[in-house]
């Protein structure tokens, strides 16, 4: 099921509900339908819904509220960086899909073949232009981020688009005609100038800001000095595992891969 409407049994469903970037908790937990909140109330307040997935066998829903919703008694609208390793994985994952999807949703109201004005399909998570008959499925835009290794080393960079004064990893996202591992030696040669090796997979995870999918990976240092991209990059450099910078916190593939070099 995939339409917007609720279907016969849902007054049980559980929901997730968002204001412009920020969703809505208690305290520090991502909200779903309980008895403390009568959400048919809040339904006044819904200028448009997603069907999203089932959830320990109950349906789930993503709501986008009005900009002049009050949060309720004890509940607040939080930013959803803000949740990343605060609360359960699969809650904030399942959050992030929700923020993809209305954003997908905003995006892609009208046909990008024809103008015409699109709908939902019903039988798939899509966009059907009812004149044209194009299809349009979710946007995602993988993004490749790497850990570089040099002996008992890490390279770490500080990017001009970083919120907060902190050092990462290096991350890019993936051209038409790529590879994963081509984009790797890409990035890196543009952002500071060096060639790396052994590129290795190391895990990924949804980025839901606003539709990525970070594909995580290993290497190592093979030749070249550190030019930066001053367009990019504010600072870059070696470091050691107990030496490191202010680093990403947990719950980012980036800290995953920190981490795994300070173990390692």
């Amino acid at each position: 099921m995939f339409e917007n409407e609720l279907g016969d049994g849902d007054a049980t469903a559980n929901w997730l509900l968002i204001k412009g970037n920020k969703i809505l908790v208690f305290i520090d937990k991502v909200q779903f339908t309980l008895p403390e909140i009568n959400i048919y109330k809040l339904s006044k307040k819904m200028a448009k819904s997603q069907y999203l997935d089932r959830v320990d066998g109950r349906s789930c829903y993503v709501a986008e509220l009005t900009a002049d919703t009050v949060a309720p008694e004890g509940m607040l609208f939080y930013d959803l960086r803000g949740l990343l390793g605060q609360i359960p994985d699969d809650l904030f994952f399942l959050a992030g899909k929700a923020f993809q999807i209305l954003h997908w949703d905003h995006t892609h109201k009208y046909c990008s073949q024809c103008g015409a004005q699109t709908e939902n399909k019903i039988d798939e998570r899509a966009k059907l232009c009812p004149s044209c008959g194009f299809v349009n499925y979710p946007r995602i835009s993988p993004a490749i981020i790497v850990a570089i290794t040099k002996g008992r080393e890490i390279l770490l960079a500080k990017g001009s688009s970083f919120q907060t004064n902190f050092y990462s990893v290096l991350a890019g996202f993936v051209e038409p005609g790529e590879t994963f591992e081509e984009c790797v030696q890409r990035e890196v040669e543009e952002e500071v100038g060096l060639k790396v090796k052994n590129i290795k997979y190391f895990g990924s995870q949804p980025w839901p800001f606003p539709d990525s999918i970070m594909v995580g990976f290993t290497s190592e240092y093979e030749s070249g000095d550190i030019i930066m991209d001053k367009k990019e990059i504010l600072d870059a450099g070696w470091f050691s595992a107990d030496q490191l910078p202010k680093v990403p916190g947990i719950g980012s593939i980036a800290r995953h891969l920190i981490d795994w070099f300070v173990q390692s």
